[in-house]
């Protein structure tokens, strides 16, 4: 049976999975070292320095490209990291660069703070603009869900748009993860994403990763990377690796849980409004199904101020108030704290691993009466 016919546990597995050489360890091992030693030949194919390659990477991406349905992948030290190098891989001066206006903040402000000086022409689009916006644009970074709106982009239009004028598409495929959305089969031509979040998903390590099939492309990137140094530590590639032998099981809770907790905060008198793409109704729900497996472990919604937010946590057994999501602990982040564009009320629950009728019963308490 190939791997793509396996479900996702089994994928999570498999992707992990050393070759079975008897003596060897079943568990990937770290390979903790800056330096090499040097073959009399000077061809370039050996480990030789830390910056450069290390074995512990190459399995680790091997994984994360299996699992994103990509030729290869390359690990970097945050999310950031891997997002800000394939951008200057790609634009160039005088280029047009399209990047989330309900996105990651920090995106916007990378690209305003220092790619704009350079000479690239940023332009921030809502998720329902993407497709408009892409049509002068060189290079499209969509994040689809957004976070922390949750809209989501419509892959297939986009991506059209962007191989009519020879634009390059980026997918940051964080918030969904590989086994919520696969952007690459939908007409990408990079996946980027940050690992910290649920492919890691204990809220221990910062990670990154650029996934893609063509070599030209990861070629430049991988150039970036050996040039700026914004490597990933052996130490937290091999967390890394062992965090996504487990994904499977934990994504698929998650995903349960906030498909739960969406519908039963749609039906709360405290709570203004709720989005998920996974709920009949909700603007993005049409699309959502037509281009993913899983609608994702992020609900948000909004109550009435700031103050409202607080209470909920404070009144929770379960909640954890921080930011980052895709945790084993469910978590709370009030996002205009941020900077984000949202009411003083919005707030995004990340949904941990914890039973799903425990979470509904706490968080419902918490609210207090439903009626």
């Amino acid at each position: 049976m190939s791997a793509i016919g396996y479900g996702d546990s089994t994928r999570s597995v498999k992707a992990v999975s050393s070759v079975a050489v008897p003596g060897q360890a079943v568990a990937p091992l770290p390979v903790p070292a800056s330096t090499f030693h040097l073959s009399a030949e000077e061809s370039g194919e050996h480990d030789f320095y830390g910056r450069a390659s290390n074995p512990t990477w190459r399995e680790v991406e091997a994984a994360l490209a299996q699992l994103e349905g990509a030729a290869s992948a390359l690990v970097f030290g945050s999310g950031m990291a891997a997002i800000t190098a394939a951008l200057r891989a790609l634009a160039k001066p005088g280029s047009v660069v399209v990047v989330p206006a309900d996105g990651y903040y920090q995106v916007r402000r990378y690209a305003t703070e220092y790619l704009a000086p350079l000479g690239v022409t940023v332009r921030e689009a809502l998720s329902f603009e993407m497709v408009d916006a892409a049509r002068d644009a060189d290079v499209v970074l969509a994040e689809t869900p957004a976070n922390p709106t949750l809209d989501v982009v419509d892959l297939h239009a986009l991506a059209a748009v962007c191989r009519g004028r020879g634009a390059r598409l980026l997918v940051d495929n964080t918030t969904a993860t590989p086994l919520g959305l696969q952007p690459l089969s939908l007409g990408a031509d990079l996946v980027v994403a940050s690992a910290t979040k649920a492919l890691s998903g204990h809220s221990d390590l910062l990670a990154g990763y650029v996934a893609g099939s063509q070599p030209e492309l990861m070629a430049a990137i991988a150039r970036e990377r050996l040039l700026a140094g914004p490597i990933l530590g052996v130490f937290e590639a091999w967390l890394l690796l062992r965090s996504l032998g487990s994904a499977g099981l934990r994504i698929d809770r998650q995903c349960h849980s906030a498909q739960a907790l969406a519908t039963m905060l749609r039906g709360h008198p405290a709570v203004r409004s709720v989005r998920y793409p996974g709920l009949e109704g909700d603007p993005a729900h049409d699309i959502a199904c037509a281009q993913m497996r899983r609608f994702g472990g992020l609900v948000s919604f909004e109550l009435a101020d700031a103050a409202a937010v607080y209470a909920l946590v404070e009144r929770s057994d379960l909640l954890v108030a921080s930011t980052s999501f895709g945790g084993i602990h469910t978590s709370v982040d009030r996002r205009a704290r941020w900077g984000d564009p949202v009411s003083d009320g919005f707030a995004r629950i990340s949904l941990g691993i914890e039973d799903t009728d425990d979470l509904l019963a706490d968080i419902g308490r918490a609210l207090g009466p439903a009626a």
